[in-house]
């Protein structure tokens, strides 16, 4: 495990820009989005990550869904670790290598949540790319639904950042029960794959979130073999 110490770039500080400006844009867009739901105008339509198939889908929404959340709790929670974890990434980093890394594991995170939604598809219509004008109106609806928001999948590679960066450094559940980052990311990532494979069918898109923590450790890896050009 790497000592974030060996990657300081600077002076520290507890929000640092690109956190910081993380946190200011998603809440102007929950704000905006609550805003237009009053007028009758869900931006989720053009904004939130649609399966590849449904008429709704544009390629931007692997990027836009990051920052569109379903109620306060969900973006205060989504915030909070993105703050808790992100500042001290980034003051090791760099605003820049923060950044790329945030939205590679996003838009991973986003990738990985079609192929298990175009699994339910190919499973349901017998191919992941079912033609929209032929298939039962009921069906295509269904497939029309089918929207991911939120940005955990990006908060999820930022946790497996921290376990990585800092193994041994304790994080207090509830503020009360101490655990070894490195063990708290191990104990998480599998809960959520418990979750993902068992179906709990409580609207959370845990393979987004596996998926955010893949591409998490998949870029990590490489910056550790190869280094980043990113400064």
């Amino acid at each position: 495990m790497e000592n974030g110490n060996q990657y300081r770039v600077g002076g520290f500080s507890v929000l640092p820009p690109a956190v910081k400006n993380l946190l200011i844009l998603n809440f102007i867009v929950w704000l905006l989005d609550l805003s237009l739901q009053t007028r009758g105008i869900d931006i989720a339509k053009w904004l939130g990550l649609h399966y590849i198939t449904a008429e709704n889908f544009y390629p931007w929404q692997y990027v836009t869904y990051m920052f569109l959340h379903q109620g306060f709790s969900h973006i205060f929670f989504n915030m909070f670790a993105l703050w808790m974890f992100g500042y001290a990434i980034e003051n090791a980093w760099g605003s820049k290598r923060f950044l790329f890394y945030y939205f590679v594991t996003g838009i991973g995170a986003g990738l990985v949540q079609t192929v298990v939604v175009g699994i339910d598809v190919a499973t349901s219509f017998g191919t992941f790319l079912p033609d929209m004008n032929i298939i039962h109106p009921i069906d295509a609806r269904t497939i029309n639904n089918i929207v991911t928001i939120g940005a955990s999948g990006a908060v999820f590679g930022i946790l497996l950042a921290f376990g990585m960066m800092f193994p041994n450094m304790y994080i207090y559940i509830y503020f009360l029960l101490p655990i070894k980052a490195k063990w708290f990311v191990i104990i998480y990532g599998v809960l959520e794959l418990i979750a993902g494979i068992g179906g709990s069918g409580d609207n959370v898109a845990h393979f987004a979130h596996l998926g955010g923590m893949l591409f998490g450790i998949g870029l990590i890896l490489y910056w550790r073999k190869y280094g980043s050009r990113i400064r």
